[in-house]
């Protein structure tokens, strides 16, 4: 995907459409760790929060939940 550096007010961007924030799982607001390599390529990193702990027992314990029967048969 070819994209233009264009002037934003005093400063410059590229500007990314909605198909390509939608393929990068992106929305307005979320952060990127910017990164330059050697030879000038430039590299965009989402940076996504990991699930607390509560999160995790919540996932785990409704998997539990929903899958006890299959897994009591399995046992």
């Amino acid at each position: 995907m070819i994209k233009k550096v264009s002037k934003v007010g005093n400063s410059q961007g590229v500007v990314f459409d909605a198909a390509l924030m939608e393929m990068a799982h992106l929305k307005v607001g979320d952060e990127l760790n910017v990164e330059i390599h050697n030879g000038g390529t430039i590299t965009l990193t989402p940076i996504r929060s990991q699930p607390s702990d509560k999160e995790i027992k919540n996932a785990i314990e409704s998997t539990m939940e929903d899958y006890s029967g299959t897994l009591k048969r399995l046992s």
